[in-house]
């Protein structure tokens, strides 16, 4: 595999997060958000919003400065749908909340296996009501931002506004979205010891989420089975080189394109699943294109 320099001069001290010890991967990933930059003091507010069956759902909510309505970001966190968690979101979320002048707000959506699909597609779909809700928010220019787990997430809550009538979403931005629980593509069967994320990673991850159904795969579930993609709102999708999951993603937008919906697609080299969160040049520049393509949706 070729990597890019920088990267490459990262990967001895990345830590593991693969999933065959889902609890060790869950204390690692912890750890991992821990040593993450702190928000700025006050800049996220935690929230709990109403949820699915009377439930509710804790948030994060980083607001912009100015008043008037605003443009609103919901903002969904990766970690293969069954680790992870919204306070590893939140220094992102208040400085998307400071340069696109929106209101960003994180859902702490349930894991599998405790809570498998579709608990927390139901979470997110609670949260993006109420974020659409909000007085402060411009319901027209509502947009998703999902990586890996939460790039599934995104896309699925797509096809659930067009389906159900709504909330509208103006724009969704795909960052290696896990969509296909097939695992089919050449890059699903070629990655099996990939950083971070692997073949074996994607198979016990579609395993958990997935556990409650009893039949066939809702397209809900695993957006790549959706036969039907017109009408969704325009796509920002981003792929990395290096990862079992970069073909599930090139073809989902393959697919969106077919299907009449604009899409900006970008295969970073040289890159491996998430290697965004390393400090690198390619990493401040996927970081620069995805804000520029955010603020080209909201204008």
């Amino acid at each position: 595999m070729a990597w890019d320099p920088e990267l490459a001069a990262a990967l001895p001290a990345l830590p593991d997060l693969h999933i065959a010890d889902l609890g060790a991967a869950r204390e690692r990933m912890r750890e991992l958000a821990a040593r993450a930059p702190e928000p700025p003091p006050g800049a996220v507010e935690e929230e709990t919003v109403p949820g699915p069956d009377g439930g509710s759902v804790r948030v994060l909510v980083a607001r912009p400065p100015g008043t008037g309505p605003a443009p609103g970001v919901l903002l969904l966190h990766g970690g293969g749908f069954v680790m992870g968690a919204a306070d590893m979101s939140a220094a992102q979320a208040a400085t998307l909340a400071t340069e696109l002048g929106a209101v960003v707000v994180v859902p702490d959506y349930r894991l599998a296996p405790e809570h498998p699909y579709p608990a927390a597609l139901d979470d997110c779909a609670a949260a993006l009501a109420w974020l659409a809700g909000r007085p402060d928010v411009d319901p027209a220019r509502v947009a998703l931002y999902g990586m890996s787990a939460g790039g599934g997430l995104a896309a699925a809550l797509t096809l659930l506004g067009r389906d159900r009538g709504g909330p509208a979403v103006c724009f969704q931005v795909l960052d290696a979205p896990e969509v296909d629980d097939r695992l089919s593509t050449p890059s699903m069967r070629a990655f099996v010891d990939t950083p971070l994320w692997s073949r074996p990673d994607a198979e016990l991850s579609w395993r958990h989420y997935l556990s409650g159904l009893d039949g066939d795969v809702p397209v809900y579930a695993a957006p790549a089975r959706a036969t039907d993609l017109a009408g969704l709102p325009p796509a920002h999708v981003a792929v990395y080189e290096n990862d079992p999951l970069r073909d599930e993603g090139l073809a989902y937008a393959t697919a969106l394109l077919t299907a009449g919906v604009s899409v900006e697609l970008h295969l970073f080299p040289g890159t491996f699943h998430r290697s965004a969160i390393l400090a690198a040049e390619v990493s401040r520049r996927q970081a620069a294109e995805t804000v520029a393509a955010l603020r080209r949706a909201f204008s």
